[in-house]
């Protein structure tokens, strides 16, 4: 099965039509070209254990992806020597690290369905699922070691706060601690820590000015937590491309951050909404109670709130680029950045 993912056009938000500026079009081009080779590569990565058979492995990635991780690292690579064999074992190293946290995530999330295609554990079962998951994870140290030490450890303590996310996440937050500031913390471990060390990675492998690392970290981390809560408002509508049902995270008992907003406001309508969501969290609502509840949420104001800011991020990404020079770089990764708080999926 031929890997599917979005248009690149779509992923960068930028327009590579032949009105577009040259240096853009050229640019797009090349990481269009870059990321026809990633996929290559990545299967063959993902060809792990022949005796077990590699479907499991492979699964994922030829189910699809936004595969924003790579494109991030081929774009900051541009700000050095472009990309070369360690860029593109990098992107590799960090996209099947995703895949690893996705197979682990859906075990835990009991989700039916990603990417549009039965989940790993609902085929093959949960020990297969979670086996796969840690054999990926090797695979991506393995891949990194083989590069230089500082990677390594860059990738140590970005797994590390990977998991940390997500004990977070399913431990909740300890007595008295602030809710949103327990959810952003989650953000920032469980997503945004791989997206910032996809935008070191291509500095760190381009040979790109060392000053240009923490700027380019700090983008990324501020992009994935923008990253995130869009996909928090995205989680309130029904997904065809991906077969999801509009509330999965908070039908799966998982908070998300307009639900959270929603407990600080203290009008009647707002608390007989945070009450039906309640419900839903706690799996005590019907479908028909989930199913207006959530779609009450999605037309709440809190969840322009939660768009609001992601918008927020999404500017402290953009700053984070004064460093850089003008130019095609430069101008794609502030596109970037808007492209990911307006797209719908």
């Amino acid at each position: 099965m031929k890997s599917k993912r979005i248009g690149l056009g779509e992923a960068l938000g930028i327009s590579i039509s032949k009105d577009a500026p040259l240096q853009q079009r050229n640019l797009a081009n090349a990481i269009e070209k870059d990321l026809e080779t990633f996929e290559k590569r990545l299967l063959e990565r993902l060809t792990l254990e022949k005796r077990l058979g590699d479907v499991p492995s492979r699964y994922l990635a030829e189910a699809g992806g936004k595969r924003v991780r790579p494109i991030l690292v081929f774009l900051t690579a541009r700000l050095g020597g472009g990309v070369n064999d360690a860029v593109f074992t990098a992107a590799e190293a960090v996209e099947i690290t995703h895949l690893a946290t996705l197979y682990h995530d859906d075990v835990m999330d009991e989700a039916p369905q990603r990417r549009g295609v039965p989940s790993v554990h609902s085929v093959w079962g949960n020990s297969v699922a979670i086996l796969t998951g840690d054999l990926l994870l090797a695979k991506a140290s393995r891949l990194i070691i083989g590069l230089n030490p500082e990677g390594l450890d860059e990738q140590a303590k970005t797994f590390e706060r990977l998991v940390t996310g997500q004990l977070l996440e399913t431990m909740g937050p300890v007595d008295g601690a602030d809710p949103i500031e327990h959810y952003m913390r989650v953000l920032a471990d469980k997503t945004a820590s791989l997206i910032a060390l996809s935008a070191k990675f291509g500095v760190m492998y381009s040979d790109a000015p060392r000053e240009y690392q923490k700027p380019l970290t700090e983008y990324g981390e501020a992009l994935g937590i923008a990253f995130q809560l869009v996909d928090d408002v995205i989680d309130l509508s029904d997904s065809p491309q991906t077969g999801k049902v509009a509330g999965t995270d908070l039908r799966a008992g998982v908070e998300t951050m307009p639900s959270l907003l929603l407990s600080g406001r203290s009008d009647e309508d707002s608390k007989r909404l945070r009450a039906s969501i309640d419900k839903v969290l706690n799996q005590e609502a019907s479908e028909a109670e989930a199913d207006a509840a959530i779609a009450a949420l999605a037309k709440h104001s809190v969840t322009q709130e939660t768009v609001a800011e992601a918008r927020k991020f999404a500017g402290i990404a953009k700053d984070a680029l004064a460093i850089l020079e003008e130019g095609a770089v430069r101008s794609v990764l502030l596109s970037f950045a808007d492209a990911i708080v307006n797209r719908n999926r």
